[in-house]
């Protein structure tokens, strides 16, 4: 893994008008994501990951925040700019059917990307579609065939196919696996970390399964209600997670053991998750968290790094200040 960021994201906004209001799905947040590592995105129903997602591939304009990508700043690009850009960024949707147009074959479906960029003339379109249904694993006869003919994990290799044509540096996975069979599941996972090696390909992966981000991400940060509340390699945030909605999270893994499993304390997390349209003033998990204090219903905790490279915002881990 390269230790130069490929993308940069500051202070990132995003709010949805509604009625008389604002929508904030995704409210004031930073990180950055490096060459050549998967950044896992976890996270509760609702919470702003498939949005981020958009963001970060400009599907959606932000509304304040930066972007830098390969250290320029897309966030207000122009379209024809922007449309460069799009070469080095794509995406893997969730739902494999849905993303592909029923209506054309699979070989054009994965030569659209070609086609708009006009990359390869000729014979040269038809070289290239092959080679990618090689890659991911399908015998190039599947090109002569439509999404409808295909089985659930078949079509989400197209879908992947399709995000390689233009060989983009970053990928983002926004849960590509969810609408799969469990038996097909390993089998993309899989695929997916082949193609890391062998490419060196830097992906954001989004997914409610927590075992999975486990297994397939160098570093893992945690949502909710728009706002990333921990960030951390992989192994540390699993073995030492900081903030207590990462706590439960994990508590909700089940093991394997039944004795272990049955011994262990769980975290049970009490009421719902508020509105986007209000969300606390403080922290924003203040009224679900088993240690809230009446700061955190008042103040919001600033993002800080509580031990190397392992960031959270919470007020159990405030510095204490000088003379208290």
């Amino acid at each position: 893994m390269n230790f130069e960021p490929l993308i940069q994201v500051k202070n990132l906004k995003k709010s949805f008008p509604i009625k008389d209001s604002y929508l904030r799905a995704i409210d004031d947040i930073s990180f950055e994501i490096y060459e050549g590592e998967t950044l896992g995105l976890v996270g509760e129903s609702g919470c702003g990951k498939s949005t981020l997602g958009k963001l970060l591939i400009r599907l959606e304009p932000p509304t304040e925040g930066e972007i830098i990508f390969q250290k320029k700043n897309i966030t207000r690009m122009h379209a024809e700019d922007l449309r460069n850009v799009r070469r080095e960024i794509q995406m893997i949707f969730q739902d494999p059917y849905a993303s592909l147009n029923p209506r054309m074959k699979i070989a054009d479906i994965i030569a659209e990307p070609l086609d708009i960029h006009q990359t390869h003339p000729g014979l040269l379109k038809m070289q290239r579609v092959e080679e990618l249904l090689h890659v991911v694993g399908l015998d190039p006869y599947i090109g002569n065939r439509f999404p409808h003919e295909l089985s659930g994990g078949q079509r989400q290799r197209i879908g992947i196919a399709r995000a390689l044509a233009l060989n983009p540096k970053f990928i983002i996975c926004d849960e590509p696996i969810s609408a799969l069979d469990v038996s097909v599941q390993a089998q993309i996972i899989n695929l997916l970390k082949k193609l890391q090696k062998n490419v060196g390909l830097t992906f954001l992966f989004i997914a409610h399964d927590l075992g999975v981000v486990k297994y397939i991400s160098t570093r893992v940060a945690v949502m909710y209600l728009g706002k990333i509340l921990e960030l951390a390699p992989s192994a540390e945030l699993y073995d030492k997670p900081l903030h207590p909605y990462t706590q439960a999270l994990l508590s909700a893994i089940p093991i394997p053991d039944p004795k272990l499993e049955r011994s262990r304390i769980k975290v049970l997390l009490k009421g719902e998750i508020p509105s986007p349209l209000s969300p606390p003033k403080g922290c924003v998990f203040s009224t679900r968290c088993p240690f809230a204090s009446k700061t955190c219903f008042t103040i919001k905790p600033k993002w800080k790094e509580v031990a190397p490279k392992h960031f959270t915002a919470c007020h159990l881990y405030d510095l204490p200040r000088s003379g208290d």
